[in-house]
């Protein structure tokens, strides 16, 4: 018995190339998946180092609940940050980024904000501290920097870990300012360089 060829039919197997563009689409429909597995990973990745710098995984998710709640009752992050700082007319926000500000104390975890005219932060939860003579009380640790006031930043790793990336926002008056536990470090990174680069 003899086999049936494509040929004995007149039918070339690349006809008006659709078995090239059907093995485009599936090479493109595979691209496409392992890029966005790759962008779960590194926002996985993101959660992960950003829940272990936190003193206790109960206040930090805690804190995150709370932050949550706090963007949803004020109507998104825009509306937080115009709540938090006296936005100058013309200001626009770029990029809120969950991330901690490293301080003598240990890490605080907050929202570091990111617009046409400054970086600023604001902790997820109060801070407790006790004035002379008086009952604790709670504040926000917030942080305004103008951009016109930032000498450099850069960016930095843990030697033994390097997927832990920090930022150093370094001052014209020399005060240093270092930022970590991104959820999208790149993100926050390229951001304020744009911000910078505009100002």
């Amino acid at each position: 018995m003899s086999g049936v060829f494509l040929e004995d039919f007149n039918i070339s197997p690349f006809a008006n190339g659709s078995v090239i563009q059907i093995a485009d689409k599936v090479d493109r429909k595979k691209n496409m998946m392992n890029n966005h597995g790759k962008k779960v990973d590194n926002f996985m990745h993101g959660i992960r180092e950003h829940v272990k710098i936190g003193p206790k995984i109960s206040e930090t998710v805690k804190g995150k609940l709370t932050l949550g709640a706090r963007i949803l009752q004020l109507g998104g992050v825009k509306r937080v940050f115009k709540k938090i700082f006296s936005v100058i007319k013309g200001e626009k926000l770029l990029n809120a980024s969950q991330s901690y500000l490293s301080t003598t104390a240990g890490p605080i975890a907050g929202l570091l904000f990111i617009s046409t005219q400054r970086v600023a932060f604001c902790s997820d939860r109060s801070i407790k501290f006790s004035p002379s003579n008086a009952d604790l009380v709670g504040v926000h640790y917030k942080v305004s920097i103008p951009l016109r006031k930032i000498r450099r930043v850069e960016q930095s790793e843990n030697m033994k870990n390097p997927s832990q990336k920090y930022m150093e926002i370094v001052t014209v008056d020399n005060f240093e300012f270092w930022f970590m536990g991104f959820l999208n470090y790149q993100k926050a990174f390229n951001c304020l360089q744009q911000a910078l680069f505009l100002s």
